[in-house]
C-alpha cells in the first residue's frame, strides 16, 4: 500500500494525523477519481456514513466539503454501520461510499473507507489512483456555483439495511432469548430495531455512546461483561459487536467465547447440510486456529488459506466462487447476501442456525476444538529479510519436524511496525511456550532490537 492507505483505508489519531484539511483531499480527489468510473450524464452520488466518534462529525463535514467541491451529490446517513454503508451503496446506485470509522480501536483514532458502486472495497489500483493526486498540485475545477454538489440527509437508509438483514433469514428468531453488545458504536442505533423485529428477546448493553466510550471495556474486543450478562439473565447466546459493526464475536449460555473461526465452522457446516456451501469450502486466513482446520475436514469441508485481513478472503472468493469466508477476529462474509464482512448479518444467520437446528450454542461450537496457540511480537532491525537468515530458518524448520503435522507455526512480518509476529498452535501449553520460545530466542539473538 501507498503513503496514505493502508489495507484498511485511511487511518490516524483525528485531527493529528488524519486530519479535516487531509479529509477535505480525500473528499475531492476520491470523489472525483470515483465519479470518472461513473456511466452516465447524471451527477454522481457519494454515500457517507460514520460511527459515534467525537471526531466522526469533524472529518464528516471536512469529507464531505471536498465531495462537493467537485459536483458530488451526498446522502448523509449519519451514525451507521461499515457493511450499512456498503449495501446502500450497492442499492441505491451510487458512484461510491465512504465511512469514518477506526473500526475496534479507541475514541482518538479515526479512518476513512471508501467503498466502490458495486459495494466492494476499492481495488489496490484505484487506491493508488487516489494516492497519485494527493499529493500533488490540485488543478481540479471548482466551480463557483454551477457544478458544485449537494447534500441532504438520508434518513430512511438505516431502516432500508435493518430491513435487507431481516430478509436474509426465511422465519425470525422467536424462542431465542440474546444478550447483545453494540460497543458504544455503529451499531447503537440499530440493533433494538433489527432484534425487535425478528421477534427475538434482547437485553443490550454498550448501546450508549458519548463520543469517548466506544470499544472501552465492551464489545468484541471486550467481550467479559457479556458474558456475565449471558449467564446472568440465562440467555441462549450474546453477541458482541465492533466500533463499526464489521465483526462479531459470540458467547455461548455456558459463558464460553464462540471466535470467528467456530462461528465460520458452524455456519459452513449448516451450509453444507444444506447444500448451500459452494465447493463445500470455507475461506479464511492463516490465522485460523489448527483445531478449526482439523473440524472443518472431519465434516468432510474444505478450508482455504489466505493473508490476514478480510479484504484478501473476500478477493478471494470472488475469484473462485466460494460463499462464506472470514476471520478468526470475528470477520464474516456471506457473499450470497453482501459484499463485506458484516457482525448483524452474522448474528442472524448464528442465531438461525440454532434456531433450525434446535442445538444450544455451545453443542455447535464443541465440534471446534481449539489448540493452544501463543503469539510473540519480536522488535526486528529487519522483519522482511527474517526468513532469510539460515539460523532462524534452521530452529523453525526443526520445530516443525518435531509437531509432525500435529501443531503449526507462523512467523510473519507486521504490516504497520518492525516486528516480526511468531505465533504457535500444539495440543498442549507447555509444547506451544517451548516451540515459540525456541524460535523466538533465535530471532532476538540474529536480529533482535531489543
Amino acid at each position: 500500500m501507498g503513503k496514505y492507505f493502508g489495507t484498511d483505508g485511511v487511518r490516524g489519531v483525528a485531527n493529528s494525523e488524519l486530519t479535516p484539511e487531509l479529509a477535505f483531499k480525500l473528499g475531492r480527489f476520491g470523489g472525483y477519481v470515483l465519479s470518472q468510473h461513473t456511466e452516465g450524464d447524471e451527477q454522481p452520488r457519494v454515500l457517507v456514513g460514520r460511527d459515534t466518534r467525537m471526531s466522526g462529525q469533524l472529518l464528516e463535514y471536512a469529507l464531505i466539503s471536498g465531495l462537493l467541491s467537485v459536483g458530488i451529490e451526498v446522502l448523509k446517513l449519519g451514525v451507521i454501520s461499515t457493511p450499512g454503508v456498503a449495501y446502500l451503496t450497492r442499492v441505491q446506485g451510487a458512484a461510491a461510499g465512504v465511512m469514518i470509522s477506526a473500526s475496534h480501536n479507541p475514541a482518538p483514532d479515526n479512518g476513512i473507507k471508501f467503498f466502490g458502486s458495486d459495494g466492494f472495497k476499492l481495488s489496490d489500483e484505484q487506491e493508488e489512483e487516489i494516492e497519485a493526486l494527493l499529493d500533488q498540485e490540485d488543478t481540479l475545477p471548482r466551480p463557483s456555483a454551477a457544478g458544485l454538489g449537494s447534500v441532504e440527509d438520508y434518513k430512511e437508509g438505516s431502516q432500508k439495511y435493518t430491513q435487507f438483514l431481516q430478509q436474509t433469514i426465511s422465519g425470525d428468531l422467536s424462542g431465542l432469548q440474546v444478550c447483545l453488545d453494540g460497543a458504544n458504536g455503529a451499531t447503537s442505533p440499530l440493533i433494538n430495531r433489527l432484534f425487535a423485529d425478528l421477534d427475538a428477546e434482547f437485553d443490550v448493553m454498550g448501546v450508549s455512546p458519548d463520543g469517548i466510550n466506544i470499544n472501552e471495556g465492551v464489545g468484541s474486543t471486550h467481550p467479559d461483561k457479556l458474558a456475565e450478562m449471558v449467564v446472568e439473565q440465562g440467555a441462549d447466546a450474546g453477541l458482541a459487536f465492533d466500533g463499526d459493526g464489521d465483526r462479531i464475536i459470540a458467547v455461548d449460555e455456558l459463558g464460553n467465547i464462540v471466535d470467528g473461526d467456530k462461528i465460520m465452522y458452524i455456519c459452513g457446516k449448516h451450509l453444507k447440510d444444506k447444500g448451500h456451501l459452494k465447493k463445500d469450502t470455507i475461506v479464511s486466513t492463516v490465522m485460523s486456529n489448527l483445531g478449526f482446520h482439523k473440524a472443518v475436514e472431519a465434516a468432510g469441508m474444505k478450508a482455504l488459506k489466505t493473508q490476514v485481513g478480510d479484504r484478501y478472503v473476500v478477493e478471494e472468493m470472488r475469484k473462485n466462487d466460494y460463499n462464506l469466508g472470514g476471520e478468526q477476529s470475528g470477520h464474516m462474509v456471506f457473499l450470497d447476501f453482501h459484499t463485506t464482512g458484516d457482525g448483524l448479518l452474522s448474528a442472524v444467520q448464528l442465531l438461525n442456525v440454532m434456531k433450525e437446528t434446535g442445538k444450544k450454542l455451545s453443542e455447535l461450537a464443541e465440534e471446534v476444538t481449539e489448540y493452544p496457540q501463543k503469539l510473540v511480537n519480536v522488535r526486528v532491525s529487519d522483519k522482511h529479510g527474517a526468513m532469510d537468515v539460515p539460523a532462524i530458518k534452521k530452529v523453525i524448520e526443526e520445530v516443525e519436524a518435531e509437531m509432525a503435522g500435529n501443531g503449526r507455526i507462523l512467523v510473519r512480518p507486521s504490516g504497520t511496525e518492525p516486528l516480526l509476529r511468531v505465533m504457535a498452535e500444539a495440543p498442549t501449553e507447555e509444547q506451544v511456550n517451548n516451540y515459540v520460545d525456541r524460535i523466538v530466542d533465535v530471532v532476538k539473538a540474529e536480529i533482535g532490537l531489543d
